[in-house]
């Protein structure tokens, strides 16, 4: 440890004190020695929060800090030492130091590393919560193709197939269903609720398809209708 210069009697510190009050040329002497004369005080203090992982000059480089703010602050008229009052300071200045470090630790980079996707490239946290602005156009679209979506489902589909995709997709009540949960419900397997589904989605697009080519098909008529010419 470093070797620190004695503290100051009590007549000394009351000297020092009044010297710093009144200002002047002394003043600022004044302060640096009571900071000095009581940085034993401050390694003191610091030795209690010492560890393997922490290093004392550390403790007390932080330490001194809380002592500046005490010997700046101090009011000797409520009959108190200095020391009595900078050891509280001390204290203080070394708390918050632990408090700011344990704050630091939980935090979390966006940027840093959490994994490996499938390829075996690195991914981040942003990589996870990042996501694109929604396409205003796109997601107008994506509700008008939802609100003829239980249409291809009545007219293209059974009576299972429709019960099937009504349950699984939740395009009733909101509640999705897992094909386990259809299975159960149905008393039939998992993986025939799975073909009973994929053969579904199959008949529904060829549905959307052939819808959409006859519009399509409608729309080139009247265009041609109009202008004489074929508009692709």
């Amino acid at each position: 440890m470093k070797t620190f210069q004695k503290p100051l009697s009590a007549q000394e510190e009351t000297r020092y004190l009044r010297q710093m009050r009144e200002g002047g040329e002394e003043a600022l002497e004044a302060r640096r020695i009571l900071i000095e004369r009581n940085l034993r005080l401050v390694a003191h203090v610091a030795k209690k929060y010492q560890s393997p992982s922490q290093e004392l000059d550390d403790l007390i480089s932080t330490g001194a800090i809380g002592l500046i703010k005490a010997v700046d602050s101090f009011n000797h008229e409520k009959g108190s030492r200095l020391a009595t009052y900078a050891v509280r300071c001390i204290d203080n200045e070394l708390l918050m130091m632990f408090r700011s470090r344990k704050k630091i630790s939980r935090e979390v980079s966006i940027y840093e590393p959490i994994g490996t996707d499938k390829e075996g490239n690195e991914i981040s946290l942003l990589d996870i919560i990042e996501h694109e602005q929604t396409d205003v156009v796109e997601r107008m679209e994506l509700e008008e193709r939802l609100k003829v979506l239980p249409r291809y489902v009545r007219n293209c589909l059974t009576k299972r197939e429709q019960q099937i995709i009504f349950m699984r997709y939740g395009l009733l009540d909101g509640h999705e269903m897992t094909q386990r949960e259809i299975g159960e419900r149905l008393s039939i397997s998992r993986s025939y609720v799975s073909r009973i589904e994929k053969k579904a989605l199959h008949k529904m697009l060829t549905c959307y398809l052939e819808s959409e080519q006859r519009q399509h098909r409608r729309t080139k008529a009247d265009i041609k209708g109009e202008s004489g010419n074929v508009i692709c």
